[in-house]
């Protein structure tokens, strides 16, 4: 298992779901998946979104959030939430890691948030705007934790190569 694990409770828009599906695969992050979920697995606009990815991911779903509890009981989870108080950079994120995101019409439970104010972290942006997209935070937030680790085991160093833009 990854030592980044990114967990969305209770999805509902597939291409979000796609594109960080997406970015697990290019960053070796473990996705978790916790129902209900506002599409089916097979929805052509979530495989779309990441499907040159797919048979790369490690994925698990839970049957709710009580379910993703009992099964990770030493989890360390960062919540990631509009209503946090904490920014996300000021955090040094252990070694293995669980970031959380909620659905994206409500974000995670309030009382959630309520119980585990000390990991609940944000990020910045400018007064009287609802949110990012899902998919961009959780990006935001794993690249993050990939920077303070240094990026290892990622390719940090690439070859300019000659391409054309009439090809």
């Amino acid at each position: 298992m990854s030592r980044i694990n990114i967990v969305l409770h209770e999805p509902e828009i597939p291409q979000n779901t796609g594109n960080i599906a997406r970015t697990c695969a290019a960053t070796g992050a473990s996705l978790h998946l916790i129902r209900p979920l506002g599409f089916e697995i097979d929805d052509k606009k979530l495989k779309r979104a990441g499907l040159d990815y797919w048979h790369q991911l490690d994925i698990t779903y839970y049957d709710g959030l009580a379910d993703f509890y009992e099964k990770n009981p030493d989890a360390k989870i960062y919540y990631f939430s509009t209503k946090a108080r904490n920014l996300y950079s000021e955090v040094k994120y252990p070694e293995k890691v669980y970031i959380m995101f909620g659905k994206e019409t409500k974000g995670l439970p309030e009382e959630l948030l309520l119980q585990n104010p000390d990991t609940c972290v944000r990020l910045p942006m400018r007064e009287g705007l609802r949110s990012l997209n899902l998919s961009n935070t959780v990006a935001v937030a794993v690249y993050e934790i990939l920077r303070q680790r240094d990026f290892a085991d990622l390719q940090t160093k690439g070859e300019l190569t000659k391409f054309s833009w009439d090809a």
